[in-house]
């Protein structure tokens, strides 16, 4: 499945709205398309099935910057919430084979 955009425009607001599956290889294209709605941009994700974690972070960089992301399914909502509480250096993947206290004192060295 491919990810489908479509643009709504109404006088004043323009919407974004996504289907199918939201993977990070999208993630250019739907900038360039809230770039192209100027201000009063929002997005529709009501018939988006499936994120990975690079979306998220995408989705929630948008509602920081003011672009509403609308009609998520509880799973997405759940994950952006999540995914915002989250501590950056919790995001980096671990060396193998190590606990996070270990990586601490050796990065505290």
């Amino acid at each position: 499945m491919t990810l489908k955009i479509e643009r709504i425009t109404v006088p004043g607001r323009t919407r974004i709205r996504l289907s199918g599956e939201f993977r990070s290889e999208h993630v250019d294209q739907v900038k360039a398309e809230l770039e192209r709605g100027g201000s009063g941009v929002d997005l529709d994700l009501d018939e988006v099935n499936l994120v990975d974690v690079e979306c998220i972070r995408f989705l929630n960089a948008c509602e920081m910057a003011g672009i509403a992301a609308l009609n998520c399914s509880p799973y997405i909502r759940e994950w952006m919430s999540s995914e915002r509480g989250r501590p950056e250096a919790s995001t980096q993947k671990r060396k193998k084979g190590r606990s996070p206290s270990e990586e601490e004192q050796e990065n505290s060295k």
